[in-house]
């Protein structure tokens, strides 16, 4: 069989279906690959690069005749009429709301596969296009808001003065949500977030985030596994925590988006409330925006010097990273459906995932799919409420407990000091000298050390290392002594300090490497 891919046809795409590498993979599995001349070069990805890996260039007519034709962005009605009869179809199409699309399908005679419609499950996640433009969408969103952004993202420290880092507020902590926090973090910002969800607070603080924490905005998980809707009480808790963030933030990015629709997190008296020159970035704003003053498609500045962002298509600011990576989920679908590896594709509707894209096969509308069945959690075990005397008493258990902790690290305390003091009663006058200078040291180097920006960390780790040398340079004059205590302590001093030495170098020369350009040694 042969895979068509055609250029696209809605005005402002850039995207296409396969690349050179994933054309490497697509003929690994049996197929023929008909790519329509140009259909990457909005991409920046040439013909010749294809002819390269084996496809075979072709106009319009045979892209769009091939036995399977293959789509990233959403199939149309008028797009259905270039199929031919009976020959599949692979790409976006929105089912549940193309009703109309769905019967041209049919009538047509054609298979179709919604990428859009990948069953949300394990198996399925390297399928998923909607994870994958999200993510794309999420770091773009980044990328945007830093251009707007009357500022720096990361805070700077000069002979002039210094910054202060630029505070992003994060809605929603989904794939895009954490590509968003994941990228600003990098950039410097000081990102915090929050979701309604109470496990999405390990996954911000896994991407350098911090989560904001609400207990009481938090959504509830329901005996099956899922979770319910948000209480009244629940959501205007959440929006007191909107408030209170966009107030102070100056980037905000927005990414809820429900099955298409886009509720309201961020309101007009919200955006008033901002700082000029603070940018928001709606990811929702194909769904109508999660902000009530997006305009979708446009880029606006309110009368309060806000800059609101409503592309309804970040990642094709992206096209030859989006058209990678989309490739490839096609190329994860193609190998699912080819088992033979013979260039035969393999319709099984037994398969929960393909029968869960099959919109129609032939002439047979096979949309909706059955619901896919999961595994329920187990119902959780409702302990009765404590009375108010058990919760006094465990409360005055508590206490004590403290106490005793408090008053165990005393009695170590007081050990220690008893200790230290006829150590110091019977020791040398010498070593008296030393002890003292060594107390001090300590003392004076951790108040220094901890009082210095992480942004000086460099500056820092030359100083440690200029230390260390002093130390190594101590050592080696000490391994010479008669007594053995003496000699023991200097060769691991001087091991501990060569290792912090050379570490240290190593370090500062890989760092040195991340600003070389070219083939600059």
């Amino acid at each position: 069989m042969n895979l068509g891919v055609p250029r696209a046809t809605l005005t402002g795409a850039s995207t296409v279906a396969a690349t050179p590498p994933t054309v490497r993979a697509l003929r690994k599995l049996g197929y023929d690959v008909l790519v329509e001349a140009g259909a990457g070069a909005r991409a920046s990805l040439p013909d010749a690069l294809y002819e390269t890996e084996g496809a075979m260039l072709t106009d319009a007519a045979g892209a769009w005749g091939a036995d399977v034709v293959l789509l990233v962005q959403p199939l149309t009605v008028d797009d259905v009429n270039r199929l031919s009869p009976g020959a599949a179809v692979i790409a976006p199409m929105a089912p549940a709301a193309n009703p109309q699309l769905v019967t041209a399908l049919a009538a047509r005679g054609v298979t179709a596969l919604a990428l859009d419609a990948v069953p949300r499950i394990s198996r399925a996640q390297a399928l998923d296009i909607l994870s994958t433009n999200s993510n794309i969408a999420g770091y773009r969103a980044v990328i945007e808001a830093a251009e707007a952004y009357s500022g720096m993202f990361g805070g700077q420290v000069t002979a002039a003065g210094k910054t202060a880092p630029a505070t992003v507020f994060v809605i929603g902590a989904g794939v895009a949500g954490l590509a968003a926090i994941g990228a600003a973090s990098s950039l410097g910002a000081q990102v915090r977030a929050f979701d309604v969800r109470p496990e999405a607070g390990e996954q911000i603080a896994s991407m350098g985030g911090t989560p904001v924490v609400a207990p009481q905005a938090q959504q509830e998980i329901a005996a099956d596994g899922y979770a319910k809707p948000l209480t009244p009480e629940q959501q205007a808790a959440a929006m007191d925590v909107y408030a209170a963030e966009t107030a102070t933030a100056d980037v905000v990015i927005t990414t809820a988006l429900v099955r298409g629709s886009a509720p309201t997190t961020i309101t007009s008296a919200m955006v008033e409330a901002m700082r000029p020159g603070s940018v928001i970035v709606d990811l929702a704003a194909s769904g109508g925006g999660n902000c009530e003053e997006t305009e979708p498609g446009e880029r606006i500045v309110t009368r309060g010097g806000v800059t609101i962002i409503g592309d309804r298509d970040l990642t094709a600011a992206m096209p030859r990273h989006t058209s990678q990576l989309l490739g490839t989920n096609i190329v994860n679908l193609l190998t699912l459906m080819t088992p033979g590896k013979d260039g035969q594709l393999v319709l099984d509707l037994d398969d929960v995932v393909v029968r869960g894209m099959t919109v129609t096969a032939g002439d047979e509308v096979l949309w909706p799919p059955p619901p896919v069945q999961v595994s329920a959690a187990p119902a959780a075990t409702t302990a009765p409420a404590p009375t108010a005397e058990e919760l006094a008493a465990r409360a005055a258990a508590a206490e004590e407990a403290a106490r005793g902790r408090a008053r165990r690290r005393m009695l170590w305390y007081a050990l220690g000091a008893v200790l230290l003091a006829l150590g110091l009663s019977f020791s040398p006058g010498a070593f008296l000298g030393h002890f003292w200078i060594f107390a001090l040291a300590v003392v004076i180097g951790f108040y220094v050390i901890s009082q210095v920006s992480h942004s000086l960390h460099t500056p820092l780790m030359a100083q440690t290392n200029a230390i260390s040398g002093i130390i190594l340079v101590g050592a080696l004059l000490q391994l010479g002594s008669d007594n053995p205590w003496v000699t023991g302590l200097a060769f691991v001093a001087a091991a501990v300090a060569s290792i912090n030495i050379f570490g240290g170098f190593l370090v500062t020369y890989r760092m040195l490497g991340m600003f070389r350009t070219g083939d600059a040694k």
